[in-house]
């Protein structure tokens, strides 16, 4: 049987996507992976997990590219002289949970030809989405929706990651008919301790979900 695996997608770049990665994969007890990364490896997302999870009880994998230019992919590669193929990014095999982080929003282009949601839809995942509360997030969570919506992807839920905005979050739900998994509120520092205590916040809501 295939153990569960979760993607984590963003409503576009630096939306929390790393810092949900790190909360749902301490409350699923599983492991982390990031396909493709993109910038310097001291900053690299890979890396910070090494800071927020327990390295006995969580492998970090390794990513199948890591570009050293903070950019799309398919710009990072051409200015590593590398070509991404998409047949060789395959998810790791673990018997427990997988939670894999994305790359910045859901439309990402690999090359001119393939986008990272052509090739993450063919690995058997459900899907939770971060949105982050500014102006112009409920235009940019709807379309992200209604994107992997209309591929047949299977969604969890949504984390919104911010202060609450009762106005713009009841609407998204509404619309969307998809349950709220947790918040994120803006800390003043993210370390291991941050991670376990919404990990602890969250598990009943996840657990319930997914099982």
């Amino acid at each position: 049987m295939l153990a569960l695996r979760v993607m984590v997608a963003g409503i576009g770049t630096d939306v929390g996507k790393t810092v949900v990665s790190a909360v749902l994969t301490t409350a699923l007890q599983g492991d982390y992976w990031k396909p493709i990364q993109c910038g310097s490896e001291e900053l690299s997302d890979s890396n910070a997990m090494k800071q927020l999870l327990d390295p006995s009880k969580h492998c970090i994998h390794t990513p199948s590219y890591s570009l050293p230019m903070p950019c799309s992919p398919h710009q990072a590669a051409r200015f590593a002289n590398v070509r991404i193929d998409p047949c060789a990014i395959q998810p790791p095999v673990t018997d427990r949970p997988l939670i894999i982080e994305g790359v910045g929003g859901i439309c990402v282009p690999l090359d001119e030809e393939v986008l990272t949601l052509d090739l993450f839809q063919g690995w058997n995942c459900i899907w939770v989405v971060v949105s982050k509360n500014y102006l112009g997030s409920i235009n940019h969570t709807l379309l992200t929706i209604d994107v992997l919506k209309n591929r047949s992807i299977p969604l969890l839920g949504l984390v919104f990651n911010g202060e609450a905005n009762k106005e713009a979050e009841s609407v998204i739900l509404k619309m969307t008919n998809l349950p709220m998994l947790g918040r994120m509120l803006l800390e003043r520092k993210i370390n291991f301790n941050t991670i376990q205590r919404y990990a602890e916040q969250w598990s009943p809501q996840m657990t319930r979900l997914i099982h």
